[in-house]
């Protein structure tokens, strides 16, 4: 057990994963009103939607201080650590992250850590944790997986359909799109992300289905080799609409590796009911 993959809450892990001792998520704090909660195992997905439909106030977000951070890296049977992160120009949290490193390497400049700003949220940041998983597992050296990585993250797109924008538009998350149309009258937007971690509109459609079909099709034009790479779909409490968006995957694309899960806290804030979220 030498090395340790670090992820804010905004990545989502399959249970195996939270077991495993490999991992560790440093939970970001989320508040609806005078309700505050952390965006961790106790985190309820359904009463956090409802403080949220009944909330006069946009619900929001904090990042984790660098000194949970550093709580994170102080292990002693670890000697490398890697730190996943949500995208910068959305978050404090890879500043943070950042921070805490260089106050924990003062003290322990023995230790290997990297900190990975996923340009990407959601189910981003745990493609990034397995491919970093994958490499140490075969032995790649601390070097080699930092190199590789950040190369597969800078070729990974996240892609997204949601029903309401208010949560990311009230937040400022969506400075710089002016074309963008208002979710009404079933006009949904889809939405990805730049090579910096930015959101960018890609076009839009009317109905769901419509969206999330041309959606997948926008994932065939920009990742024509979508067929030999892993896609993670993440959803707010919406798992049929996942399951056709995971069928298009494998029949418009010809997807192999196809992981479905639900949203945790943050994803949840800014995604709201019905979000999609796909990286590919």
């Amino acid at each position: 057990m030498k090395y340790k993959i670090v992820m804010d809450s905004c990545g989502e892990l399959p249970e195996e994963q939270k077991n495993d001792p490999h991992f560790e998520l440093v939970p970001l704090e989320l508040q609806v009103g005078d309700y505050r909660t952390w965006d961790d195992e106790s985190f309820d997905q359904a009463d956090f939607l409802r403080r949220v439909a009944e909330s006069e106030t946009v619900a929001k977000s904090a990042c984790p201080s660098p000194e949970r951070y550093m709580r994170a890296y102080d292990t002693p049977e670890e000697t490398e650590i890697y730190v996943v992160t949500l995208s910068a120009p959305l978050s404090g949290s890879y500043n943070s992250a950042e921070l805490a490193k260089s106050m924990y390497l003062e003290d322990h400049p023995d230790k290997k850590i990297h900190v990975f700003n996923s340009c990407s949220a959601s189910c981003g940041e745990t493609q990034i944790a397995f491919q970093i998983r994958d490499m140490a597992e075969a032995g790649a050296s601390f070097d080699e997986i930092v190199e590789k990585v950040g190369r597969f993250r800078d070729e990974m797109t996240t892609y997204f359909v949601l029903d309401d924008l208010d949560p990311l538009r009230k937040n400022g998350r969506l400075t710089g799109l002016k074309s963008l149309v208002a979710s009404t009258l079933s006009i949904k937007p889809i939405l990805s992300s730049t090579p910096i971690g930015e959101i960018r509109q890609l076009g839009q459609a009317v109905g769901i289905k419509k969206s999330l079909a041309k959606m997948v099709s926008f994932i065939q034009k920009e990742k024509p080799d979508a067929d030999k790479r892993p896609a993670m779909i993440t959803h707010c409490n919406a798992p049929e609409r996942a399951e056709l968006v995971k069928q298009l995957c494998e029949s418009v694309l010809g997807c192999k590796v196809v992981l479905i899960q639900n949203m945790a806290g943050v994803s949840t804030l800014y995604a709201a009911a019905g979000g999609i979220i796909v990286t590919i």
